[in-house]
């Protein structure tokens, strides 16, 4: 892989980069409108005034609003929030009216005090992946306060401008508090990141960067309240809409059958006595039942899922009750095994025999005993460009965490 293909941003990280460059509201019909960004907002219009659906991220937000103003039809009535993350509700301050109307899940006000209460720790997380990724210089300045002035438990349902509105609780997609927006009339649907970032995806149920896990029961019982409404227009938080009623239909039976096969896959294999880490490995799904993997993917799902079933403990091993990481024995190891040089020419060994991750085994004990050490540095550093490689620069969370870790051992490296 060249250096000009590792730097290449992975699908998911264009398509919330595709609004950098939008001048006008796109038209998705004669009344709906879409403004392109970390999330996409958009805005419904009606004869009696107009609803926004979600409102894009904190930086965007006068730029969203300034796409929108030129087919603003009449007051901003309401404004439905599909989930607590912010760019989603970023941009709240730029669009808030006099008479403005706040929709959200029962669930929203919980989970955005999870988020803000562990914001130190997220945005740390967030960082070392973002930041090889996608730079900014200005400041997020996000609404201190959001109280949602109808909070939907089930249902909620209302007319504007002879427009039938029904707001439906859709939780354990990206978030725990989802929301659908339906237009039964139209048959149209607002799923927000219901099914993730990337329509026709594998869930993300635990994402590597860190958030409330969501449920694969949820999940599958969301979607199939979704496919029970018979869309002929599915919109969703990133990308052009799915149009087309048996489109629609036949996308959506192969969601649901695809997570459902890595739900029951999974469960059978912990029943037949198998370890997390051989249903890791061996779990795939069948040609025809393949879907996306450029955010979440399978190991990454069957890991959520057995712990969701399961908990934390894996039967493996008393240390793991316990609050002593292997790492309290790394300078036992490097002490045995002759010093971190030599595990770092075995790890090379290991590497050059096509086995990257078994390398790093060996680098994580001979690092964390000697973090400056530049032969283990360089072997891993090495390792991870080969991962980078192999991995194609697809999956967004792999992506972001190798160029991270290649960053950091350059750092190392330039420090000896």
């Amino acid at each position: 892989m060249s250096g000009a293909d590792r730097r290449r941003n992975p699908p998911l990280a264009e398509l919330v980069l595709a609004g950098e460059q939008q001048t006008e509201a796109a038209p998705i019909t004669d009344f709906i409108f879409m403004a392109r960004d970390v999330s996409n907002a958009y805005l419904v219009t009606t004869a009696e005034g107009d609803l926004l659906i979600n409102t894009g991220f904190a930086t965007s937000a006068d730029r969203n609003a300034a796409l929108f103003a030129p087919v603003r039809t009449g007051p901003l009535r309401y404004i439905v929030l599909t989930q607590s993350h912010s760019d989603h509700f970023g941009g709240l301050n730029a669009f808030w009216e006099a008479g403005t109307r706040l929709i959200a899940e029962r669930r929203f006000a919980e989970t955005l005090a999870f988020y803000r209460e562990l914001a130190p720790y997220f945005s740390r997380r967030t960082g070392k992946l973002w930041g090889t990724t996608v730079a900014s210089d200005q400041d997020v300045v996000l609404p201190k306060r959001i109280e949602p002035d109808i909070v939907v438990d089930r249902s909620y349902s209302f007319e504007l401008g002879g427009r039938r509105f029904e707001i439906l609780s859709t939780p354990g997609g990206e978030t725990l508090d989802s929301l659908t927006v339906w237009l039964p009339d139209e048959k149209i649907a607002f799923i927000g990141n219901l099914f993730g970032p990337v329509f026709m995806s594998m869930p993300f149920l635990n994402t590597v960067r860190g958030d409330k896990p969501r449920s694969v029961t949820r999940y599958l019982a969301s979607l199939e309240r979704v496919r029970t409404l018979g869309a002929r227009l599915l919109i969703t938080g990133h990308g052009d809409p799915i149009r087309g009623a048996d489109q629609i239909r036949a996308a959506l039976d192969k969601l649901h059958a695809a997570v459902s096969y890595v739900n029951e896959q999974t469960k059978a294999g912990m029943n037949a006595g198998k370890d997390l880490w051989t249903l890791m490995r061996e779990i795939r799904l069948p040609d025809e039942l393949q879907i996306g993997e450029l955010h979440g993917n399978v190991p990454w799902a069957v890991r959520a899922i057995w712990h969701e079933y399961s908990g934390w403990f894996l039967y493996d091993a008393t240390t793991s009750l316990y609050g002593a990481p292997r790492s309290d024995v790394d300078a036992d190891l490097v002490e045995l095994a002759g010093g971190a040089e030599a595990l770092a020419r075995r790890a090379r060994e290991k590497l050059e025999d096509g086995r990257p991750l078994a390398a790093l085994h060996l680098l994580d004990v001979a690092l964390g005993a000697d973090p400056a050490n530049t032969p283990a540095l360089r072997v891993k550093r090495d390792a991870l460009e080969r991962m980078l490689a192999d991995s194609g620069g697809q999956n967004l969370s792999e992506t972001m965490w190798l160029r991270s870790e290649i960053s950091a051992a350059d750092a190392a490296l330039n420090q000896t």
